[in-house]
């Protein structure tokens, strides 16, 4: 079991999940993953960033889930990539990328399944991120620049979108509090004081181990 303190944070949209990372990682004093996955993970493939991007946590359908988990076992046992379609490559590299980086350093990682990818061999603390549609609706209008009904449109959308992708590469159910260590309402009590609550949790959790 890797020894490196690791949070992966699941997310609604709205709820400010990415600003609880990144506010976490700068507590903690350790890096927070959320975009710059995509990045390193291209980095370690050698594929384009873009297409990572236009791949980010959208679902494939259930015949292919199949063909990437097979694939995924096979390249784990170094028989490469080479001859996997390009939306499985994307999967494949960025759940590599993920253990790649948990196994060299303490972390935080937002979304893209990282607790599934890491549960096995890892001592992680899952986390899931929620809050109130009113509240998500102001936060996605304030920083999205956009109207109410707009941003109600995106919220339901990138949640239906994240939940599928976790959905088919997990185990698990999106959102659900079995799926996680610990969910947390960030309308009822606030950032700054969700970032606490984690911190607590984790220093618990750790304690007791």
């Amino acid at each position: 079991m890797n020894s490196h303190k690791i949070i992966t944070i699941g997310r609604q949209f709205g709820s400010g999940g990415r600003e609880i990372g990144i506010l976490l990682a700068e507590r903690l004093g350790i890096k927070c993953y959320d975009n710059e996955l995509l990045s390193a993970a291209a980095k370690d493939s050698g594929l384009c960033e873009e297409i990572f991007k236009a791949h980010d946590e959208k679902p494939t359908n259930s015949f292919l889930y199949s063909l990437v988990m097979d694939s995924y076992q096979g390249y784990s046992a170094g028989f490469g990539m080479n001859n996997v379609p390009l939306s499985q490559q994307v999967f494949l590299a960025q759940f590599d990328t993920i253990r790649k980086i948990a196994k060299n350093e303490d972390c935080i990682f937002v979304g893209r399944c990282a607790d599934y990818a890491l549960h096995d061999d890892y001592d992680i603390t899952s986390i899931f991120i929620s809050s109130d549609e009113k509240s998500r609706i102001e936060r996605i209008c304030k920083r999205h620049e956009v109207t109410e009904s707009k941003a109600r449109e995106m919220m339901i959308k990138t949640d239906k979108k994240r939940a599928n992708y976790y959905n088919y590469y997990t185990d698990k159910i999106w959102g659900n509090s079995s799926s996680y260590d610990l969910c947390i309402n960030s309308g009822k009590i606030g950032i700054e004081n969700t970032v606490e609550l984690i911190i607590k949790y984790f220093d618990m959790n750790h304690l007791s181990k």
